[in-house]
C-alpha cells in the first residue's frame, strides 16, 4: 500500500505531529472530512497552536477559521477548545494515553480515540472506520452490521500484535482499492482469498 496516499493520522504523525494532543484534535478535525482536508486543515491550525496552553488561548472563532472547511468545523472549534482547555487545567499540559480519559471528551468516540492511542501512544487498539467496517465484512473474515459490533469481533479474531498495523494497511486499502461501489477486485493482492460479500459490479 506504500504507493497509495496513507491514512490521515499516520501521515500527520510521519510529518512530526504524533503527539496525543495532536493526534486527538486531528482526528476531530478529520470526523465525516476527507483525508485531503484533514492533512491540509490539521498543519494550519497547529502552526496556530500546537500544546494545550497554546490551543485554550485561541478563542472558538478563530479555530474555526483555522480548520474550516472540515465537515461540522464549528461545532469542532468549541469542541477543540475546550479539550485544549480541560489537558491545560486538569493534567498539567499534558494528554494521558488513557481510553477513559479520552473519551470522556465531549465529541470524542471510540473511533478517535483508540486511533490516538495507537498512532500516539503505541497501545495495541484498533479503530475502525467505513473502510475498515466495509472491507473486512466484504472479506467474510467478520460478519457485522455496525463499526462497533466490527471492533469487538476484530479484537476477538486478530491478534493484538497487529492491531495497529492493520488501521494503517486497511484505511488507504479500502479507500483506493475495496472502495464502496465497483471495488478494483482485478488489481487486488488478496482477491483470490476475497469472499466478495455483497460485491455485485466491480473493476
Amino acid at each position: 500500500m506504500e504507493e497509495y496516499p496513507k491514512a490521515a493520522m499516520f501521515e500527520l504523525a510521519e510529518r512530526g505531529y504524533r503527539s496525543p494532543f495532536e493526534q486527538l484534535v486531528a482526528c476531530i478535525i478529520s470526523i465525516r472530512t476527507l483525508d485531503e482536508v484533514t492533512l491540509e486543515r490539521s498543519p494550519v491550525l497547529f502552526a496556530r497552536a500546537r500544546t494545550p496552553e497554546a490551543m485554550a488561548q485561541l478563542a472558538p472563532e478563530e479555530i474555526d477559521r483555522l480548520i474550516a472547511p472540515s465537515q461540522y468545523h464549528e461545532q469542532k472549534s468549541y469542541q477543540i477548545k475546550a479539550i485544549a482547555e480541560r489537558v491545560r487545567d486538569e493534567f498539567g499540559g499534558e494528554l494521558p494515553c488513557d481510553l477513559e480519559i479520552m473519551l470522556s471528551f465531549h465529541g470524542v468516540g471510540i473511533k478517535c480515540a483508540h486511533l490516538t492511542l495507537g498512532v500516539a501512544c503505541g497501545q495495541p487498539f484498533i479503530s475502525v472506520d467505513v473502510h475498515v467496517h466495509r472491507v473486512t465484512n466484504r472479506w467474510g473474515y467478520i460478519a457485522t452490521r455496525t463499526p462497533e459490533a466490527t471492533t469487538r469481533a476484530l479484537e476477538e479474531l486478530l491478534p493484538e500484535r497487529y492491531w495497529i498495523e492493520f488501521n494503517r494497511i486497511i484505511m488507504p486499502f479500502g479507500k483506493h482499492i475495496c472502495t464502496r461501489i465497483r471495488p478494483k477486485c482485478s488489481i487486488c493482492p488478496v482477491e483470490p482469498m476475497c469472499a466478495q460479500v455483497g460485491v455485485t459490479e466491480h473493476r
